[in-house]
């Protein structure tokens, strides 16, 4: 996976076991129970904090340090980092690509699957067509023509 060191997986082993996916029903739980998760204070129907909780958590830290290795991949998770990172700043972008890690991760534990980075060629390649069209429409105003590369 992505961003996923030896020592990163020696450390979230370490600390969940082998068997943590049976603990949580969802991924949803699981990245709660981490920290990584929005913790919505709502009263009066008014929302007066959205933040993450502080969780002392050595597999949060892990997830976060590999969320934030994401920089310079050249992965779909790589580019999806780097976007967050431009709009939201650097803090929210590891945060949220930790929780998505973190879901990832406990979704190929419970299936019991090997990351298989085809599945997100799709988001990819709709990826590069968004790009490409911005490019064309950025050159068009500025008056210019791009011409494919032979």
């Amino acid at each position: 996976m992505p961003g996923l060191q030896v020592n990163t997986a020696l450390v979230l082993f370490g600390e969940l076991g082998p068997d943590f996916v049976q603990r949580f029903p969802t991924a949803k739980c699981f990245a709660s129970w981490l920290g990584l998760c929005p913790d919505n204070r709502i009263t009066g129907g008014r929302v007066i904090s959205v933040k993450t909780r502080d969780v002392k958590s050595r597999s949060a830290e892990a997830l976060r340090l590999a969320a934030q290795a994401l920089w310079q991949s050249k992965t779909y998770l790589g580019d999806c980092f780097r976007r967050w990172k431009a709009r939201l700043g650097t803090p929210k972008a590891i945060t949220a690509m930790a929780h998505k890690l973190a879901r990832i991760l406990w979704h190929l534990l419970k299936h019991r699957e090997a990351y298989d980075p085809k599945v997100w060629a799709a988001a990819e390649e709709n990826m590069r067509a968004k790009k490409l069209k911005r490019l064309h429409q950025n050159a068009t105003a500025l008056g210019y023509k791009l011409v494919t590369a032979t």
